[in-house]
């Protein structure tokens, strides 16, 4: 009896010490695109009033938890029982990332910055309900393709260890996705109300220390919208990046053809052109319909 209780106990050992190894495997294999996820949605978290951000960012939050709810054991499934349909998976989402990174800059470049007024900037308690509820659902739905490329990765360090294992990996790696991410853009969109808070304390003091922690303060408030706008620009080029590396990296012949570009320029132009393939077919079809409506 007491010699099983030591075998049970030390099969949980090798079992932790596996899980404590192959994490920080998958940990490192997915070190990149959870920094493009970082940038991503710390893009779509900012631009709302100060007292809507965490709110906002909460609800983008257990969005994400609910995505990877879903795609855990989706994954399992599909690695068990029909593997064939995980690359088609992730060249749909790898799609949608380089349509929404180009119809970003699309966006820019055909709309000045005045035609659509910030959320700071609305009066109407019910226009800004909507403008969140647009940003929110967008931002989910971008971090449930991006969980896929994640959870994929993951699964994909682990595949030839037992199910357990595999579980326990993969389920960390996904937490450390959401909670990490999502951490980290909470103390990035509250930067300002840190910086308020130092320079109120700092103005009762005197003496050098007081000023440092001033300036540390007001350092904080003004790199906040410089913070925001940096963030702009790498999460649409993130997401550029993600979606044209799923092609480079699951189409041989789309590798082979770009081989003579870097790495990084290689998946960047692979996802510039499949998101303008995208934008221009919805165009056309849109002008084709607006045609037919007007005539």
């Amino acid at each position: 009896m007491t010699g099983g209780i030591f075998a049970v106990l030390d099969d949980i050992a090798v079992l932790l010490d596996d899980v404590a190894v192959m994490s920080k495997v998958a940990a490192k294999k997915t070190a990149g695109i959870l920094g493009d996820d970082l940038a991503v949605n710390a893009e779509k978290a900012t631009g709302f009033q100060a007292s809507r951000e965490l709110p906002v960012l909460w609800a983008i939050t257990k969005g994400s938890f609910i995505n990877k709810i879903i795609i855990l054991p989706l994954a399992f499934l599909l690695s068990a029982y029909a593997s064939w349909s995980i690359v088609p998976i992730l060249l749909l989402g790898g799609a949608y990332l380089s349509y929404e990174g180009v119809e970003k800059i699309y966006h820019v470049i055909m709309h000045k910055p005045h035609d659509k007024p910030a959320a700071g900037k609305i009066d109407s308690e019910d226009e800004l309900l909507k403008i969140e509820a647009a940003k929110i659902k967008s931002a989910v739905r971008t971090d449930f393709i991006l969980s896929i490329e994640i959870i994929m990765i993951a699964l994909g360090t682990v595949m030839a260890y037992q199910l357990t294992l595999q579980i326990v990996v993969v389920s960390i790696i996904a937490l450390l996705a959401t909670v990490g991410v999502y951490g980290v853009v909470a103390l990035l969109v509250r930067m300002d109300d840190v910086g308020f808070y130092l320079t109120t304390r700092a103005q009762k003091g005197v003496g050098w220390w007081p000023r440092l922690v001033k300036r540390c303060g007001e350092l904080l408030i003004v790199s906040l919208p410089v913070i925001i706008r940096i963030l702009s620009v790498v999460g649409t080029v993130a997401m550029l990046l993600v979606g044209g590396g799923m092609f480079t990296h699951n189409i041989p012949s789309v590798h082979h053809a770009l081989e003579f570009m870097p790495v990084l320029l290689a998946t960047f132009v692979c996802g510039l052109v499949v998101g303008a393939v995208i934008l221009g077919v919805q165009l056309v079809i849109q002008s084709i319909i607006a045609k037919k409506q007007n005539g």
